[in-house]
């Protein structure tokens, strides 16, 4: 027996709406626009729960073709098993989704010639623009996008002369260094993560600021080069404890160096806090439910990811090489202690 298709049913457009809740096509449009501020006015009630029983849906591909936008955005990352990059993703996706729009990810290892390739594909895909956050500052990447053209906004790193929704990382930084000298600590290590990344070399020029400022001379000897991997912050910190004198403090400039760094000592029968204080940085899901919850910044990445995409969609007023900067927050547990002199 032949099965019979159901017809299909007509679509219900802004014109369908219009006509149920007679008001005009344009009315129905703002109204329905969620770029616009929402209005709570009773014909704007009237209008939505009209929608909402019609079932309207959005026609994105026609209002993409009459504005000549594909209202989708591409995002470029390291890599998405840093789950400081996939909260950042997912912030994007959520700032994205509030004006319509559609985020597409690309993942490169934080290599240079991945992010050129990966922003090719995204761009032969339509996408209206992308949001990095790969940059480096020994690249000139962004320079060619600005060079070609290409809407481009800088996210958690900045080449700091391009746009840029960063967090301040020399505030962190200073933070974290000021929390452990309050606590009594002048010997403190620091696992500084690469010299190429902006959100490294802040959170450093912190750590610096806060020793100056309490008169504390700076042991380059305390500064170990990392790279943002958990097994970066395991060999930094086996550097740091075999100093003749080791620190009784170490602040790593990301979360995953700190868990390495926390399993290490651990493996040396050190305890954390007794023997050594630890602070981490970006505050992921994680640190709080280790075996010893671990003091870190909070980094608002919602509001990074909504400056990003205003940047780049100029929702607010934007100069050339502007850069908009987030404050973080000090999240104090039980990684951190007063030191036993």
């Amino acid at each position: 027996m032949e099965s019979k298709e159901r017809p299909r049913q007509p679509r219900v457009t802004v014109h369908s709406v219009a006509a149920a809740a007679g008001v005009s096509k344009s009315t129905v449009s703002r109204i329905l626009d969620e770029r616009l501020p929402r209005s709570d006015s009773e014909t704007a009630e009237r209008v939505r729960k009209i929608a909402a029983e019609l079932g309207y849906v959005k026609d994105v591909s026609a209002a993409s073709l009459r504005r000549g936008s594909t209202m989708t955005i591409g995002v470029i990352v390291p890599r998405l098993t840093d789950t400081v990059m996939a909260m950042l993703y997912e912030a994007i996706v959520k700032a994205c989704a509030r004006t319509g729009r559609f985020a597409i990810v690309a993942t490169t290892e934080d290599k240079p010639q991945a992010d050129r390739l990966a922003a090719e594909s995204l761009l032969n895909r339509g996408v209206d623009g992308l949001i990095l956050s790969t940059a480096r500052d020994d690249d000139s990447f962004p320079d060619e996008l600005r060079e070609r053209g290409v809407p481009f906004v800088l996210a958690l790193r900045t080449d700091r002369h391009s746009l840029s929704a960063v967090g301040d990382d020399r505030l962190g930084g200073y933070l974290a260094t000021r929390h452990l000298l309050d606590l009594g600590h002048e010997r403190i290590g620091l696992i500084a993560g690469p010299n190429y990344a902006s959100s490294a070399t802040g959170r450093v020029d912190g750590y610096r600021q806060a020793l100056e400022e309490a008169s504390i001379a700076i042991d380059p000897g305390l500064i170990i080069p990392s790279t943002f991997s958990i097994q970066s912050g395991a060999e930094a910190v086996a550097k740091l404890m075999a100093l003749g004198n080791p620190p009784t403090a170490i602040f790593a400039v990301n979360d995953n160096t700190a868990i390495g760094a926390l399993s290490a000592l651990n493996k040396m029968g050190l305890s954390v806090p007794d023997d050594v204080s630890l602070v981490g940085y970006n505050d992921i899901p994680i640190v709080s439910h280790l075996s010893t919850p671990l003091t870190t910044l909070r980094v608002p990445f919602d509001q990074i990811a909504a400056n990003a995409l205003d940047l780049l969609t100029h929702t607010t007023v934007v100069r050339e090489n502007q850069i908009l900067v987030s404050a973080p927050t000090l999240i104090p547990r039980k990684s951190t202690a007063r030191l036993h002199v």
